[in-house]
């Protein structure tokens, strides 16, 4: 007789690795349903675990939240720090952020949904965080943008600011296109970055 698949509840696992376990199957059911629409019992069902082992773990469905999107915000920003190391500029390194991001992203787009939730509570420890996640996605941002421009000559301080604006939209815009359409490889999905940047400001150059 073959045993059950293990559940995120079996007594014997470590408190790490059980913790793990929740937190990845409440990132998806927090990206998928979004934090005001999910309840502790949602993902206590979800996990096959009791709401009261949620509660002793995390204390709440906003400490819960809040563990979450520390592990989004710290993939994302991990992620697109690597990338701004490398010492690419330009639309280069535009393609570059988007390509480490979608491969970062792959089987785990709950991390984007959580980060870019727009019904997450904005105070406390989750607001906090949601709070510097987004001042330092901007600091990494305008840094990009402040490269491109210097390209071309431009050291217009508004200029700065107006672009990126326009990055962050672009880049959150792509981000979310892509989760919407599941199946598509980041290979994939990077070349056609690519092109669309190549279609409208001329090749990209290589990295």
């Amino acid at each position: 007789m073959t045993s059950s698949p293990r559940r995120s509840g079996t007594k014997g696992v470590a408190r790490a690795d059980r913790e793990q376990q929740i937190l990845e199957v409440a990132g998806r059911v927090f990206g998928e349903r979004g934090f005001a629409a999910t309840s502790v019992a949602d993902v206590a069902h979800e996990a096959g675990i009791s709401k009261p082992l949620i509660y002793n773990y995390f204390g709440s469905k906003e400490g819960l939240f809040e563990r979450c999107l520390r592990e989004a915000s710290s993939l994302l920003i991990g992620e697109i720090e690597r990338t701004a190391a490398l010492g690419v500029v330009g639309l280069a390194r535009a393609v570059a952020t988007l390509d480490g991001v979608f491969r970062v992203l792959d089987g785990r787009t709950w991390a984007w949904r959580v980060a870019t939730d727009p019904t997450a509570p904005l105070a406390d420890g989750p607001g906090e965080l949601m709070g510097a996640y987004r001042r330092r996605l901007e600091e990494l941002a305008r840094e990009g943008v402040g490269e491109l421009l210097a390209l071309s000559g431009d050291d217009d301080a508004l200029d700065l600011d107006a672009m990126t604006t326009v990055w962050g939209t672009v880049f959150g815009s792509l981000v979310t296109w892509w989760c919407d359409h599941p199946g598509m490889a980041p290979d994939e999905m990077s070349a056609r970055c690519e092109r669309l940047f190549g279609a409208v400001f001329g090749a990209v150059p290589s990295s």
